[in-house]
């Protein structure tokens, strides 16, 4: 088995090493078909923990790593880093004006407004949030051919394992509050799984154009930060404390970036 998949070419590699990464998404989203009965306070608390979740893939996921990538590549870190962050962080911004405008002439409830809102800040910047992750791993295999520094098969596939195990929450982060805001379960499912099915199609895009999307990374990493630190602080966290139990929801937020970290700095 192990010299069957040595003779694969880097792409192929990568591909299969991202499919894993986007079913670990599909577990994750799946969760959603064990809640029989939608209870506010159960999916506010879910809705905490999504942003946990979020808050700690921002840094340990994507900030921490475009950090040390533009060091390696002699860039200025923290200029990259601070560019990719209010860029990401402004799409969102200019996204949600943009969706404001085009909803307010509609017959719809201020509150079905609010979750369609929602529901498509959250989508998108996990989406954005897994593009990168789904590069770095077609980095990580392209890099192998060309006999980067540092770069071997064991690193590769520890890296795909690591990203694979995180995106568990993160894919249960995207359904649970879809599940909340109404959408059936299979729905909820659906766009879960649908927000890492990016991986597989960037980790070939990565191992195809590894040089130039090295350099990429550092920004792109930063910049899905800087879009999932919004609509955390946006969205998330202020429908999460509009429930009674405002401590409790807290604490949710707690163990979800609790967990979130855990599973970053143990498999980074």
């Amino acid at each position: 088995m192990d010299n069957f998949w040595i003779s694969l070419n880097p792409v192929l590699q990568a591909f299969i090493a991202a499919l894993f990464t986007w079913s670990i998404t599909a577990a994750g989203a799946s969760v959603v078909f064990f809640f029989k009965k939608v209870n506010k306070s159960v999916m506010d608390a879910m809705l905490g923990f999504a942003a946990g979740v979020m808050i700690a893939a921002s840094f340990w996921s994507l900030l921490e790593p475009a950090i040390s990538m533009a060091e390696k590549l002699n860039m200025i870190s923290w200029l990259i880093v601070l560019l990719g962050f209010l860029s990401g962080g402004l799409l969102l911004f200019f996204s949600d004006k943009i969706y404001n405008f085009f909803l307010q002439n509609k017959k719809q409830t201020s509150v079905h407004q609010g979750s369609l809102k929602r529901c498509f800040l959250l989508v998108f910047s996990i989406t954005m949030h897994n593009i990168p992750e789904g590069l770095a791993v077609g980095v990580a295999f392209g890099s192998i051919s060309y006999h980067i520094s540092g770069a071997s098969l064991a690193a590769a596939m520890t890296l795909a394992l690591g990203i694979g195990l995180q995106n568990f929450p993160e894919g249960s982060a995207v359904s649970l509050p879809l599940r909340r805001d109404g959408f059936s379960r299979k729905k909820a499912f659906f766009i879960g799984q649908l927000s890492g099915i990016v991986e597989p199609i960037a980790a070939i895009l990565g191992a195809l154009l590894v040089i130039k999307i090295q350099i990429l990374l550092p920004f792109l990493l930063s910049f899905a930060a800087g879009a999932m630190i919004y609509v955390v602080v946006e969205e998330l966290i202020p429908e999460s404390q509009a429930n009674q139990k405002k401590d409790l929801m807290a604490f949710f937020t707690l163990i979800g970036f609790s967990i979130m970290m855990v599973l970053d700095v143990a498999l980074g």
